[in-house]
């Protein structure tokens, strides 16, 4: 029954609409959402005011997921900036019975195995926070900046393949964004085509 809980994701809309129709605008407040981590921590997006966020969808299973984590991109990107107070949030959205579901302990095991270094990974079985966020891949990524606005959504970087040599080539535009976020700039690329697995919902 202790497990169960920790599933428990929390979100606001109004209820009867296609939230596979709502995608979360760039330019405006980000949705709020309060979800459990895999170890049972509650996160609300609103308690990070003041500070950036990214959000990372992920699938374990996919090809392209592996593509970043087998190649160590995805945990240099977090290690990178999570040791600059970026705080990054893996969100696992894929459904009981799904491709890339996970329990509590399999996400941690996996974070271990993988050597990543997220501040969290939120477990959303129920599709809430993907679906409020119009996340449709994994990855499909999303910075929100200090004042709780939307600032990117989109691909990780322009080479949507599962080819590790792809990424020196590629222009990571995640990097790019929290550069200049660091750097008191303005986004200059605030949206691009996510790639990847589909997200498993329900």
């Amino acid at each position: 029954m202790k497990k169960l809980v920790l599933f428990s994701c929390v979100f606001f809309t109004i209820l009867g609409m296609n939230l596979m129709a709502i995608e979360a605008p760039v330019g405006e407040p980000a949705p709020d959402f309060v979800c459990n981590d895999s170890n049972g921590v509650t996160h609300a997006l609103s308690a990070y005011k003041g500070k950036i966020v990214v959000l990372e969808w992920l699938n374990h299973d996919c090809p392209f997921v592996k593509k970043h984590y087998g190649s160590g991109n995805m945990q240099k990107l977090q290690k990178i900036y999570t040791g600059r107070d970026v705080i990054w949030l893996s969100v696992i959205s894929s459904a009981p019975g799904k491709q890339g579901f996970c329990t509590p302990d399999k996400a941690n095991d996996l974070t271990k195995s993988t050597n990543a270094h997220p501040t969290a990974v939120l477990l959303d079985p129920l599709g809430s926070v993907g679906k409020k966020y119009g996340a449709k891949t994994t990855p499909h990524m999303f910075i929100i900046n200090k004042e709780g606005i939307l600032v990117y959504n989109g691909g990780i970087d322009n080479k949507p393949s599962t080819d590790p040599l792809d990424i020196d080539k590629a222009t990571n535009y995640v990097a790019k964004a929290l550069n200049e976020l660091l750097a008191g700039k303005e986004v200059s690329i605030k949206t691009s085509s996510p790639y990847g697995c589909s997200v498993k919902y329900d």
